[in-house]
C-alpha cells in the first residue's frame, strides 16, 4: 500500500514523444520502401515515365496503378531512403531488417504513442 501511495513517475514530455513517433514512422516508411525495392528487382513493380503512366491509366480507367511508380518519384524515394538510413543508423535499432517480433514492437510503440496524442488505436499511416 505504501508503494502505491508513494510511487511518483513523471510522464514523458511531448518533445520526447514526438521524437520517438518520428523515428518509428521513419522505420515503418523505410521498411515499406525496401519492400518496393525488392518488388522492383523482381519485376512486379515497374518504373515508368509520365507518358507511360498516362497510357496505363487510359487503358485501365484507373487513376492509381499499384504496380507502377514514376521514375522521378522513385529518384526522390531513393534520396529519402538514404537520408532515413543515415538518420536511423544500421542494425536492429535503426534501419532493419527486423524480426517479426521486432516489427510488432515497432508498430505497437507507434500505435501507443499516437493513441496518447489523440489518434485511434492501430493508426499506422506513414
Amino acid at each position: 500500500m505504501m508503494w502505491e501511495l508513494e510511487w511518483d513517475q513523471q510522464p514523458r514530455g511531448l518533445t520526447e514523444i514526438l521524437k520517438w513517433m518520428d523515428r518509428l514512422t521513419t522505420m515503418v516508411w523505410h521498411n515499406r520502401h525496401m519492400n518496393r525495392v525488392y518488388w522492383i528487382k523482381k519485376g512486379k513493380i515497374k518504373l515508368v515515365t509520365q507518358a507511360q503512366l498516362d497510357a496505363a491509366q487510359r487503358r485501365t480507367g484507373k487513376n492509381y496503378q499499384h504496380n507502377l511508380i514514376l521514375e522521378d518519384v522513385w529518384k526522390g524515394a531513393l534520396k529519402a531512403a538514404a537520408a532515413a538510413r543515415k538518420r536511423l543508423g544500421p542494425g536492429v535499432d535503426g534501419s532493419g531488417p527486423y524480426t517479426d517480433f521486432e516489427w510488432g514492437m515497432i508498430n505497437g510503440k507507434l500505435s501507443a504513442l499516437r493513441w496518447v496524442l489523440g489518434d485511434e488505436w492501430d493508426m499506422l499511416d506513414t
